[in-house]
């Protein structure tokens, strides 16, 4: 026996039992134990962009994805440089985008190529319908059987040995039914006589079913990592190859009058649809809270009346006449107003987006941006107010809303708006919590843009 071991028998009980706890732990801290392989696994991206395109929908004579963001799980980042090897994640081939229309959707957009517009990343591909939801099998229809009642004729089963019989109980064994005489002249369809004849004749033509041909409904779309160029590069949604699409060349240049915007979504995850729709109790408070909204924008855009003058009073001999006050003006019109009510998280009252401006030239025209939510006592709060014209675009942008969007897939909806001046456009989310909006994220592209409003 060692000297070492023969200390370790001389010591006291307490101590030699603590030395043995310690020698465990330091072996155990030497094993690393299982490696959790999700932890090795890169985050769930969610993208966002935005889909523009002329002509009818569903089917747009041009078009083009605009990328916003990415998140990544933690950050917003820009889409339009987030992984770009050359061109970014959020639009590289096979990627599929979900169209959605106010939380619902309405369509896919599957990138087939990307192409840069005026120095920035566009995707293009091709807009597809939604799946349809496979239909349930047709129930059998139940019939009355044995219903005295009923001159129906039916058919009945053959009760074997062992089952009950119809009406019977279980374990009961139906008597056997005589056979009836066999009719020497009737004809019968026999077995052959050699098993062999019922094999399969290597000269007949036969049909089948393919068995690695699977349809568009049953296929996940989802692209194996094998296909990728980089099997080590984040994905987000995939979606099936087509290769017949369209040319790569940008087709949608500009912005032309007729262009249209949609809200697109890119995510790996299935989540549900969250239709961002506000309903209102009483139909008299959403009139007026769209009667104070526009208050609200006339009064930013100076398009308020003067006050009416008051009612005189005209004296004639011994009677005085009243004369009573002229009609008060109608109030001025709002050009291009577009009011929306939003939910934007379960169980949370209206948010009211009000974008306007004045008519006239194009050169001397007033723009508003107006995000309001109904107070305790039924008034309206303005919570944020953006006001720009014309000569002002590129230090104050007009603000366009696009729609809401759930960003960072947390079931609270944020609000997407195009920031557009005279030569460039962003893209900002605005975040409306707790009685105050808060500009999360917007797109590169220098100072411009950084007006968070009023």
């Amino acid at each position: 026996m060692s000297l070492r071991w023969a200390k370790l028998f001389l010591m006291p009980p307490t101590v030699a039992v603590l030395l043995g706890m310690l020698a465990a732990f330091s072996a155990a801290a030497q094993y690393p134990g299982t490696i959790d392989q999700k932890a090795k696994q890169a985050p769930v991206l969610r993208a966002v962009a935005v889909l523009e395109w002329t002509g009818p929908a569903g089917n747009p004579k041009f078009s083009r994805l605009i990328p916003v963001t990415v998140y990544d799980g933690d950050t917003l980042q820009d889409a339009g440089v987030y992984l770009a090897r050359p061109q970014p994640l959020a639009v590289d081939g096979g990627t599929e985008y979900l169209l959605e229309k106010n939380g619902r959707h309405v369509g896919r957009f599957d990138i087939q190529g990307a192409g840069q517009v005026q120095g920035l990343w566009v995707g293009l591909g091709v807009w597809k319908p939604m799946p349809k939801p496979k239909l349930p099998p047709p129930e059998m229809a139940m019939n009355e059987f044995d219903d005295p009642g009923s001159d129906r004729p039916v058919l009945h089963r053959k009760v074997h040995q062992g089952e009950a019989p119809a009406g019977g109980s279980a374990g009961k064994t139906a008597p056997a039914a005589p056979a009836p005489p066999r009719d020497p002249d009737r004809p019968t369809l026999k077995k052959p006589a050699d098993e062999t004849a019922s094999a399969e004749d290597a000269d007949r033509p036969k049909l089948k079913k393919s068995s690695e041909r699977k349809s568009a409904a049953d296929v996940g779309y989802v692209e194996s990592v094998s296909q990728l160029t980089d099997p080590g590069r984040p994905r987000l949604l995939r979606g099936l190859s087509d290769q017949n699409g369209p040319s790569l060349t940008p087709t949608l240049k500009g912005m032309p009058k007729d262009m249209e915007q949609m809200v697109a979504v890119s995510d790996a995850q299935n989540r549900p649809e969250h239709p961002w729709s506000f309903k209102w109790a009483n139909p008299a408070d959403e009139q007026k809270m769209k009667a104070d909204m526009e208050d609200a924008a006339r009064t930013a855009l100076g398009l308020n009346a003067p006050p009416a003058p008051a009612a005189t009073t005209k004296r004639k001999g011994a009677k005085a006449k009243a004369t009573p006050p002229p009609a008060p003006p109608e109030p001025a019109p709002l050009e291009g107003e577009v009011l929306r009510v939003f939910q934007l998280a379960y169980g949370s009252g209206a948010t009211l987006v009000l974008t306007a401006h004045t008519g006239g030239p194009v050169e001397q025209q007033k723009y508003v941006t107006i995000i309001g939510q109904p107070d305790l006592y039924g008034s309206l709060l303005v919570l944020f107010k953006s006001v720009t014209d014309s000569a002002h675009l590129d230090v104050t942008p007009r603000m366009r809303l696009i729609d809401a969007v759930d960003a960072m897939g947390d079931n609270r909806g944020e609000l997407l708006f195009e920031l557009h001046g005279v030569h460039e456009r962003q893209f900002a989310l605005y975040r409306v919590l707790r009685g105050s909006v808060e500009r999360l994220f917007v797109t590169g592209g220098g100072d411009f843009g950084d007006s968070d409003g009023e």
